[in-house]
């Protein structure tokens, strides 16, 4: 038995030095950051869905089904590695269903500078998760994914920001315009 083991765990290291990503095994920290990346996403897409439905601003509504399209194949993609890799996907909410903005209660809708500034937060959180997952990577083809997504996320917060300043929806901090007098000690 004791031998067994140690014909696995040499095995195991010579699939990390192999020098093909596939070969080598997912280090926990690995699975855990892409399947909470997974599960995250898969959120998004619903929460997404429901925006959409929510979006009365036609460039807002674009933006909308641009990062649909992009969560969509990310869920793919990361669904592939996991199970490529013999992990448990997480669960995924339902889709939900597309409606008219006028079938929903004027009370009870989501604001279009509300889904913007949402969409902002996850932008911002999302390029904070891929950095994370990035940094502790040992295995380059999924680094290499997740370079890409914080990619996706950088090019769909410059747009986003741009959208919401061309639409009034974004609302800076307090500016600090004037420097303190100096203090001469």
């Amino acid at each position: 038995m004791e031998l067994h083991t140690l014909s696995s765990v040499g095995r195991t290291i010579m699939g990390i030095l192999s020098g093909n990503p596939q070969n080598e095994p997912m280090h926990y920290g690995e699975v855990a950051g892409v399947w909470a990346y997974l599960f995250t996403t898969k959120s998004l897409y619903a929460e997404y869905q429901v925006f959409l439905n929510h979006t009365g601003d036609v460039d807002l509504r674009d933006f909308i089904q641009d990062v649909i399209r992009g969560k969509k194949q990310e869920i793919e993609q990361v669904e592939n590695l996991l199970k490529a890799n013999g992990v448990a996907l997480p669960p995924a909410p339902p889709d939900r269903p597309s409606v008219s903005i006028e079938q929903i209660p004027a009370g009870a809708r989501i604001n279009d500078p509300e889904i913007a500034g949402a969409i902002t937060r996850d932008i911002a959180l999302g390029l904070v998760s891929c950095s994370s997952i990035i940094g502790q990577c040992i295995r380059e083809d999924i680094a290499a994914m997740f370079v890409q997504y914080h990619a996706n996320n950088l090019q769909l917060g410059a747009r986003l920001l741009r959208l919401n300043k061309e639409k009034g929806w974004l609302i800076p901090p307090p500016l600090h315009v004037q420097a303190p007098e100096a203090v001469h000690v």
